[in-house]
Parts: C-alpha cells; structure tokens; sequence
C-alpha cells in the first residue's frame, strides 16, 4: 500500500476514535424504592385498588382448560401476608378447571423499571403458572399478540418440574416462529421454597434473572416495532393456566389438585438514567 493511501485511512480510522470517544453513553439505574407494589398484608381479597381479573374460558387461544372467576376466595385470596392463585378440579361454565388471572392493568401500567416477584409454584401434569407482561394498548397492531409483545418473567410447565423459563415474544421474535429470545434455570424446590423472578427492562433492552442469576439478555436489535416493541406501557399479570398448548402438552393429572401459586410481593422499581461520556 502506498504512504499516501495509509496516511488516509490513518486519519479515517482516527476520526472515527474521535466520534466514539465523544458520544455519550446511556447507563441505567434503578430507584432504590419502589413506586408500585403489593406486599399482601390484608387478609382476604386482593386489594382492588391494584388488581383486576381477567374473567372466563373458551380456551384463550391455548386451548386452556379453565375458567378464571373473579372475586372467589376459592381461586385467589390474601392469607398471613401471601397471595395465593389455586387451581380446582371444578366444573364451571362447560370448563373442567376453576382458576384465576389478576392483571393491574389500568391501575399499575408501566414503561421501563425493575420488576420483582417472589413466589412459590405449583407442581404437578398439567399446571401452567406465568408471571407476565402485555402491553396495555395495542398501539402497533390490531393481531394483539405476539405483535404488540409479551415479556414472560416466569412460565414453568408441571410435565417439566423445577425448570423455569423466561421468554420474550414480538412480531419478529415469537415461538409460532420459533425465534423467541428465552432462557432457563433449573430449580428443584421451585414448589416449596419461594425464588424471586426479576426483569430490569430499559430503553435498550430486557434482562431477566431468577434468584439474581442472568438468565435472559435481549437488547434492542433496530427501531422497528416488529423487532422491538417494548417502547410503550405494560402492565402485570399473575395466572395458574391448566392444560393448554404448552401446559397440556402431556395431559393432565387430575389426581393432583388443588395446587396453588403463592406469592409473597410484587415490587416495581422505576427507572432512572444517567448520561455519561466515555
């Protein structure tokens, strides 16, 4: 190569030292109390101030098996400072379960923030517990989901004991693809002792830990909606599903209810960004 071509790219490369060593860089924290949360210390139903239901069966797309009612001590109650989800071998409505989903949508939506949930599974063929997030409004698109999002902090399936997943879903990204970014651990007292599930979610991409162990790291791969559309509010869910695409995928064993999910709090941390040179 000629001195004058090398001299060149020198002054390119240089230029672009430059550039980088004067673009700030995004870190981010997280408040060290939080602004939502529910430590269930009031015996009874949950506090309606924080939850709603989500109500009824007909599947719910995943060929679910239960029904969730709403305001049923039976299916969802506070009890010595837990929150307890149970699942009852019960007919209601042409369904051969009784559950509940609690969902804070409207009264805890959130962008961006450290989410914390300490809880205790259920066991057992069949059982499908989740602790989640959907968007509050499908401002992407009309097909709800996977289009607008999904962040699964917690999923775990009782034909596959102690092995805890956790699982992000986009238009791009999703398992009718099988593309989704997901991660586990493997827990074997994932039914009798309490771990805590967490997601730091910020601008630029989502981990999720179990027990403060990285499990799942997803940044933000481009500005498409398609790609990455956890730019907007998300509330929480909290649900047992019995059966199902996932959950039934090996049947049910009846023999095993009630079973119950049991959580001891859910704490939302907001975000807090600083903006440093390199």
């Amino acid at each position: 190569m000629k001195k004058s071509h090398v001299f060149t790219v020198l002054c390119i490369c240089l230029q672009f030292w430059s550039l980088g060593q004067n673009t700030p860089t995004t870190t981010y924290q997280f408040a060290s109390k939080p602004s939502w949360a529910d430590e269930f210390n009031k015996n009874g139903l949950p506090d309606s101030t924080k939850w709603n239901y989500d109500v009824g069966g007909h599947g719910w797309g995943n060929n679910e098996l239960q029904y969730y009612t709403e305001k049923n001590l039976k299916n969802t109650r506070v009890e010595n400072g837990i929150l307890i989800i149970e699942a009852h071998k019960e007919r209601l409505n042409d369904n051969a379960y009784t559950s509940a989903r609690l969902v804070t949508k409207g009264k805890g939506d959130f962008l961006y923030g450290r989410f914390k949930i300490r809880a205790k599974l259920p066991t057992g063929r069949g059982t499908w517990p989740a602790i989640w997030m959907l968007a509050t409004n499908p401002i992407y698109d009309k097909n709800y989901l996977p289009n607008n999002g999904e962040i699964d902090i917690m999923e775990h399936v009782g034909y596959d004991p102690g092995r805890v997943h956790t699982t992000l879903h986009t238009k791009n990204f999703n398992q009718n693809k099988g593309t989704q970014p997901s991660g586990n651990r493997k827990l074997a007292d994932f039914h009798s002792a309490f771990h805590t599930y967490h997601i730091d979610w910020t601008p630029d991409k989502i981990e999720a830990f179990i027990d403060n162990e990285l499990v799942l790291s997803f940044a933000k791969v481009s500005n498409k909606w398609e790609d990455y559309p956890f730019d907007q509010s998300f509330h929480l869910l909290l649900n047992i599903a019995i059966g199902g695409g996932w959950g039934g995928l090996k049947g049910v064993d009846e023999s095993i209810f009630p079973q119950r999910m049991e959580i001891d709090y859910v704490r939302v941390y907001p975000l807090k960004s600083t903006i440093r040179k390199k």
